[in-house]
Parts: C-alpha cells; structure tokens; sequence
C-alpha cells in the first residue's frame, strides 16, 4: 500500500472515530432536563430505515385557549408503550433535551421523551356555572290544607 493511501485512509478513519464520538456524546449528555403536561394527541412509529416515535402533546393552559404544541421523540419502546395506553388522559412528559444530533435516524425532534405520568384532570379554571350551597328541602305534606268556604 502506498504512503498517500495510507493517509488517505488513516483520514477517512480519523473522521468516521470523530463523527462516531461526537454522536455517542450528544446522545448520552442532556443539554436540559424538564417536564410538560397536556394531552397526547399523537403518537406514531416513524421512519424509513431508523424507526422512532414521535409523537404530539397538545399543551392547554386555559380551557377555551388555542393549544400549543410540544413535538417530541420517544426512544424507549417500554415509555412509548405507556404513552400510547395513557392517550385521551391528562399526563406529565419527562424530556431531555439533546442538542446537536447529527441526524434525524434517531430522533426528528430535541426533547426524548424519558417517563410519562397519568396526571388527575385539574379543577376547572375560570367563571362557571355557580354552584349555591343546597339546603334541606323540608317534606312537603301529602295534601295541602284547603281555604275555607264561607
């Protein structure tokens, strides 16, 4: 082998190494770590060669509000499992966010999904329909007295 193949060689090995170590460090340090509630909307198995979850989490602040959106990424089948027999409840998502992932093969969004919790629906927010404290109704008699006739 040549000396100019060697160190073409040795570069192309260099490089796949770098690119390799670079993708194991973003995957396994978080840039930041946090917790949304709201409603799953979607969640889907996505993907031509590398397939990953991704999924909706309709965030509602006020009942009658435009809802904001939370796009994330699951990467565990187990919490991706939860996610899905937890769907038309109230849950609290637990993310990472990993910044700089080379690629879209493993995962189309930042923020991996790393736990889910079904959380109780909240006490509405907001005016409603008063609810007047109910008092005893007292027992009507069977027949009510008749006025005298003159």
């Amino acid at each position: 082998m040549s000396a100019v193949a060697r160190v073409l060689l040795s570069i192309v090995a260099a490089v796949v190494v770098l690119f390799l170590a670079y993708t194991w460090l973003v995957l396994s340090w978080s840039y930041s770590e946090g917790e949304r509630a709201g409603y799953v909307q979607k969640l889907s198995n996505k993907g031509w060669l590398c397939k990953t979850w991704e999924g909706e989490l309709a965030l509602v602040t006020m009942p009658g509000t435009v809802a904001e959106k939370f796009l994330f990424s699951v990467r565990d089948d187990a919490v991706a499992d939860q996610i899905n027999k937890s769907l038309g409840k109230r849950v609290s998502l637990n993310y990472e966010e990993h910044v700089g992932v080379p690629t879209t093969c493993f995962a189309e969004t930042a923020y991996f999904v790393i736990g889910v919790k079904v959380l109780e629906d909240p006490t509405p927010i907001g005016p409603g329909p008063a609810k007047l404290p109910t008092a005893p109704v007292p027992d009507a008699p069977a027949s009510a007295p008749q006025p005298a006739k003159p």
